[in-house]
């Protein structure tokens, strides 16, 4: 009986080890926006947390808040500091979501407006990127198909200034572990599920209107109605929205 058991747990170790060995092998690859690298998901950081852990702050949720401000229902206002996303509505109301921005030397201000729009789209990454990181030793692909591993997610909006392309996008992101940071190249990301949302009512010609990483001139765009110190909306906080 011992030796059928030790011959049991001896074949089960096995092929325990063949399956880790294959997952290993066949882990998904992303694009690390902090190195410019393509890397095994199995080997990120991100990926040794427990999944609690990987989750973003329940403060960069999508949700309704009222909002103080004079821009027009349907403008986009983008808070780089506070890492939140407006959908002006219109009444005192917005809805909210969380985004990542653009990491140190890379944030920005300013109004823009949306271009085109796109859903699952490509990504070419600018001329100048490709070539900065080629000096530190870093390779990016010159194109990228659309897609779940694509760093441009579910849909993007381009945004345009003076009717041309900025480079800059809203777009979605396959790291949802980065809302709430500062980690881009000064694309605005977005959870693929919010970056949907906001694209079936951002039309193209949307006003895009971005409060830079200093918060300058925030209180002259918006203020939140009721804000906690923490960011949370009070009208959540006593109703338990």
């Amino acid at each position: 009986m011992k030796r059928r058991l030790s011959t049991l747990l001896a074949a089960a170790t096995l092929v325990a080890g063949l399956g880790m060995t294959a997952s290993a092998e066949a882990g998904n690859r992303y694009f690390n926006h902090a190195s410019k690298q393509w890397e095994d998901e199995s080997q990120s950081p991100q990926r040794r947390l427990s999944p609690s852990m990987r989750k973003m702050s329940p403060e960069f949720q999508r949700r309704q808040v009222r909002i103080d401000t004079r821009e027009a229902p349907g403008t986009i206002i983008v808070d780089s500091e506070r890492k939140f996303l407006y959908y002006v509505e219109g009444e005192g109301r917005a809805t909210r979501y969380g985004v990542g921005v653009g990491r140190e030397g890379f944030g920005w201000a300013g109004q823009m407006s949306v271009g085109r729009k796109a859903e699952w789209p490509g990504w070419t990454p600018p001329k100048e990127m490709i070539a900065r990181e080629r000096a530190n030793g870093r390779i990016i692909p010159p194109f990228m198909e659309g897609g779940p591993q694509n760093p441009l997610g579910a849909a993007a909006l381009y945004l345009y200034r003076g009717g041309r392309d900025s480079i800059f996008r809203i777009h979605g992101t396959n790291q949802p572990w980065t809302i709430g940071q500062n980690m881009s190249s000064g694309c605005i990301r977005m959870m693929n599920q919010d970056v949907q949302h906001l694209y079936g009512r951002a039309d193209r010609g949307t006003k895009v209107v971005v409060i830079g990483p200093d918060g300058a001139g925030r209180e002259r765009i918006y203020r939140e109605a009721g804000i906690a110190s923490r960011g949370a909306n009070i009208l959540d906080t006593i109703f338990g929205g």
